[in-house]
């Protein structure tokens, strides 16, 4: 994993993994479709900011902890 675009689907997916949450969930709190956060976790998509915003926001984390999370991951 060399960048962030690299790292932020692993990063995600281990968030929403450490709270027990289905994709469906995440997608729910996010308001996104559960195929997309799907091909976001798999790296096929790269979510806008804003996207990443409601990502961060479902997950109860601060959008910079999420991509400070990713920068040392």
């Amino acid at each position: 994993m060399n960048n962030l675009s690299d790292r932020f689907p692993w990063v995600v997916r281990q968030l929403r993994h450490e709270r027990g949450w289905s994709q469906e969930r995440l997608a729910e709190r996010a308001d996104l479709n559960r195929s997309y956060v799907g091909e976001i976790e798999r790296g096929l998509a790269s979510p806008s900011l804003i996207t990443a915003d409601k990502l961060a926001r479902a997950l109860d984390v601060d959008l910079s902890a999420l991509v400070a999370r990713c920068e040392h991951e």
